[in-house]
């Protein structure tokens, strides 16, 4: 995969060397996404902020971490609070709020939802690309009042899921470790179709599921949550205690002990 950094405008171009720079890139100005470049995706640095753009005349839309607005901010608004999926999935009522470990991080979604629940959730990305996205993405959002105090319940580390959980000692244990392991979706909407090509093209797939699910089950004080394709398989391993299907997703849960020790930090 070759790829570059690049700025639209003249305000982006420090942001842009001093990334390329730290990713051993090359860094180029105003690129021409349309044309066959010699690099296949651009991380740029435009209006909204950082966004991986693929080149080429049929290219797909940019794929960046938007806490703001579009879906992320829709379902913050209207996801439903704790009665959502995910937040069944994760143990969240009244009085209890796991502190979360999100050991493949992404693009944030799901991280950012049990922020907005009231979750301290520390996020863990391998991809020094997705990292450079999310990060850019949450300093956009810290200029949002309304995001504040959500933010301040989210952290971010450069790391290798499965290495950090190997290590994390005793007094690090979360109560809950999260896991979304890149799998093949078979969710139809474009943007989800989208950034899995990006991401795919990128990092590839997840080839140490099992490995990074030994290392939760150890490092997690109560629980373990997956979220699969509704019709995947589960991780090789041990067999979930139980898990609650959506209409695409599922989530595997891998009950240890009992939650009602996570109290709110609220």
């Amino acid at each position: 995969m070759n790829l570059a950094v690049g700025w639209q405008y003249e305000d982006g171009r420090a942001k842009a060397e001093t990334l390329a720079l730290e990713l051993g890139l090359p860094c180029v100005a105003s690129p021409d996404l349309a044309s066959a470049e010699p690099w296949q995706q651009v991380l740029l640095f435009d209006l909204q902020g950082l966004a991986l753009y693929a080149t080429g005349p049929k290219r797909p839309g940019p794929v960046r971490a938007d806490f703001v607005s579009g879906a992320v901010a829709h379902r913050r608004q209207f996801g439903g609070g704790t009665g959502q999926l995910i937040a069944r999935a994760c143990g969240i009522k009244s009085g209890i709020r796991p502190t979360i470990v999100d050991a493949t991080a992404g693009l944030g979604r799901d991280a950012f939802v049990l922020a907005t629940l009231g979750c301290q959730v520390h996020m863990l990305e391998r991809s020094s690309v997705v990292h450079a996205l999310l990060a850019a993405g949450l300093e956009q959002a810290i200029s949002v009042p309304e995001l504040a105090e959500t933010l301040q319940r989210m952290t971010l580390e450069r790391a290798d899921g499965r290495i950090w959980l190997q290590k994390c000692p005793e007094q690090q244990q979360p109560d809950l470790v999260y896991l979304d392991p890149m799998f093949p979706h078979t969710d139809k909407k474009a943007q989800v179709k989208k950034e899995m090509l990006a991401f795919r093209e990128l990092v590839g797939q997840d080839t140490d599921d099992a490995e990074l699910l030994a290392a939760a089950l150890e490092a997690a004080r109560c629980r373990v949550v997956v979220k699969r394709a509704r019709k995947a398989p589960a991780i090789t391993g041990q067999k979930p205690s139980y898990s609650l299907e959506g209409k695409s997703s599922r989530y595997d849960i891998y009950a240890l002990r009992a939650l009602g020790g996570a109290q709110s930090s609220q």
